[in-house]
């Protein structure tokens, strides 16, 4: 009991005191996840819409491997990034690996079928609804998914940051492509499990609590969203600005 109450004591007053240590892998993980959350929201975002509206051959099968992808163990993930960029990779000439941009290539994939899988039911639910009445003034999927997105835009900010969420707490694959390097690669969650590993509670319990934080905050900016989306369902959508 009096390591755990000292530990947390030391943690509270590294957070308070702005520890330069903490502060730094503060920052890199916010900034790994963030970049790696922008990519995946520019791919993802898109291809979800298109998928939520289009209908081809081979559709199920798609939607099937994308749910499947869901569930992608992020060591999986990391150890494919790793094999991409070592030495002996197709991408090693660009010697990426133990990097920032290792950590965010391995993040982005981790987080793009996410994001993806997430606006495709979001875009297919409201066409489901109400795609008959964009499809009778004669637009076509692609336009359909991109005015349905857009109609949906609140909900889909909800999927960002749910997705930022998944990639600032994860450990596996930017532990294997960043090397955990003291700052270099070094983010929360991988510091987290290194200063646990070598006794140091106080900044690993500090890192765990900011991290905690982090996630709270996330939650919060969800709810705040979706309440802010229900708070504008008294103003025309889209769709019932072109029905008028």
């Amino acid at each position: 009991m009096n390591i755990f109450a000292d530990s947390f004591s030391a943690a509270l007053q590294l957070i308070s005191g702005a520890d330069p240590l903490l502060v730094s892998v503060v920052v890199r993980s916010l900034a790994v996840s963030g970049c790696a959350c922008l990519i995946a929201c520019v791919a993802g975002i898109p291809l979800g819409a298109w998928l939520g509206t289009a209908r081809f051959a081979g559709r199920g099968a798609v939607l099937t491997v994308l749910n499947t992808s869901l569930a992608l163990p992020s060591v999986v993930v990391g150890l494919l990034v790793y094999l991409a960029l070592s030495r002996s990779g197709p991408l090693g000439f660009l010697g990426w690996l133990f990097s920032f941009k290792a950590m965010v290539i391995a993040q982005a994939i981790l987080v793009l079928p996410v994001v993806t899988a997430l606006t495709r039911q979001v875009v297919e639910d409201v066409d489901n609804a109400n795609g008959e009445q964009l499809q009778s003034l004669g637009a076509g999927p692609l336009l359909r998914s991109l005015l349905l997105a857009w109609d949906e835009r609140y909900a889909l900010l909800t999927v960002v940051i749910a997705s930022f969420g998944r990639a600032i707490s994860e450990v596996g694959a930017v532990m294997i492509v960043g090397g955990n390097i003291d700052g270099f690669t070094r983010v929360m969650t991988t510091a987290i499990a290194l200063e646990t590993s070598k006794g140091d509670l106080p900044l690993a319990l500090a890192l765990g609590l900011v991290l905690l934080g982090v996630v709270l905050a996330l939650n919060a900016l969800i709810a705040a969203v979706r309440r802010w989306r229900i708070g504008s369902t008294d103003r025309p959508s889209l769709l019932q600005a072109t029905a008028g």
